[in-house]
């Protein structure tokens, strides 16, 4: 099958497949895998004009809700950490649009930029998961490792527990989970979510593959109640940010700027069943186990980039 925008020839069974095996596994940690998904489209498929970012942004359009919905059924979707974040990476996202476009449209230099954001998301992953330090987000997610075990154990009479706000301000925000509450003040992630809607708008991950390792880094949030609001949040701004390239493309004729809506929806279609299932296995898994996973993912990911770069 020929996609007109991307310039490439593809068996139409293999994108919905490849975003399928994907998602399952990164919406585990409120990832929609957008952040694989670009550089198979890059390396694999071929498609290295800018449009490969909104076509990965439409992605993340078409496959998100699903996962979204399975989230908020088992009541883990603390939706002012989503509000912070729609509020500083929307704005974000025009300005890495227009940074994409102007300088960032040569592969080379878009390849190199990828790879450091990549071994940047891996390198805080993997520093938090091999950290031995004891506090209440690790208290929280054994907690609910051991309440979904009994779940399981007692067919379902044991309810499984859900996020809870207690306050939300534009100075704090603070919920309970599994007995353990959890203070974050709201600034400093608005400030964050605006740095990385710039760094997702340019990228064409809508920012959740960030914003959901720096949710657990930087402000020690249990992995179980960031998955749905990253998600949540990457799906309202790439939505945004296909609407940006798609009006920015009759400024710039000579250059392939909208999504390929095709190739998008594909990938989307097999990303749309993936995120369902994975939303709905991340209860049974390791927290642990989900970050590193993560981690080794994209640091392969990312220093192929850079050796890329370096050694061509």
């Amino acid at each position: 099958m020929y996609f007109e925008v991307a310039g490439i020839t593809v068996n139409p069974f293999i994108p919905p497949l490849v975003a399928f095996l994907i998602s399952v596994f990164t919406s585990t940690g409120g990832v929609s895998g957008a952040f694989i998904i670009l550089p198979f489209q890059v390396s694999v498929l071929g498609f290295t004009s800018p449009a490969v970012s909104a076509t990965n942004q439409l992605y993340n359009v078409v496959a998100i809700p699903s996962g979204v919905y399975r989230y908020i059924r088992e009541g883990r979707m603390v939706w002012p950490l989503t509000w912070i974040v729609i509020a500083g990476t929307l704005p974000g996202v025009l300005i890495g649009a227009i940074v994409r476009i102007n300088y960032l449209s040569n592969p080379t230099a878009f390849k190199i930029f990828a790879g450091f954001v990549l071994l940047y998301i891996g390198f805080r992953i993997l520093r938090e998961n091999l950290a031995r330090k004891k506090h209440n987000t690790l208290e929280a997610e054994q907690k609910f490792n051991e309440i979904v075990k009994q779940h399981k154990t007692e067919l379902g009479k044991i309810k499984l527990p859900r996020a809870k706000v207690i306050q939300f301000s534009l100075k704090v925000l603070e919920y309970e989970f599994v007995g353990e509450r959890f203070k974050v003040k709201t600034i400093p992630i608005f400030i964050i979510s605006s740095i990385v809607g710039i760094v997702g708008g340019i990228y064409g991950i809508g920012g959740g593959a960030i914003m959901a390792p720096i949710y657990v880094t930087f402000f020690n949030l249990p992995v179980y109640t960031v998955a749905g609001p990253a998600l949540m949040g990457t799906f309202i701004t790439s939505v945004f940010g296909v609407i940006i390239y798609q009006l920015l493309a009759p400024f710039y004729p000579n250059l392939a700027i909208a999504p390929d809506w095709k190739l998008g929806i594909l990938f989307g279609i097999g990303g749309f069943v993936g995120m369902y299932v994975g939303a709905r296995l991340q209860k049974h898994l390791p927290a642990k186990t989900i970050k590193m996973i993560l981690a080794i993912a994209i640091l392969f990911l990312g220093l192929r980039y850079v050796l890329n770069f370096v050694w061509k």
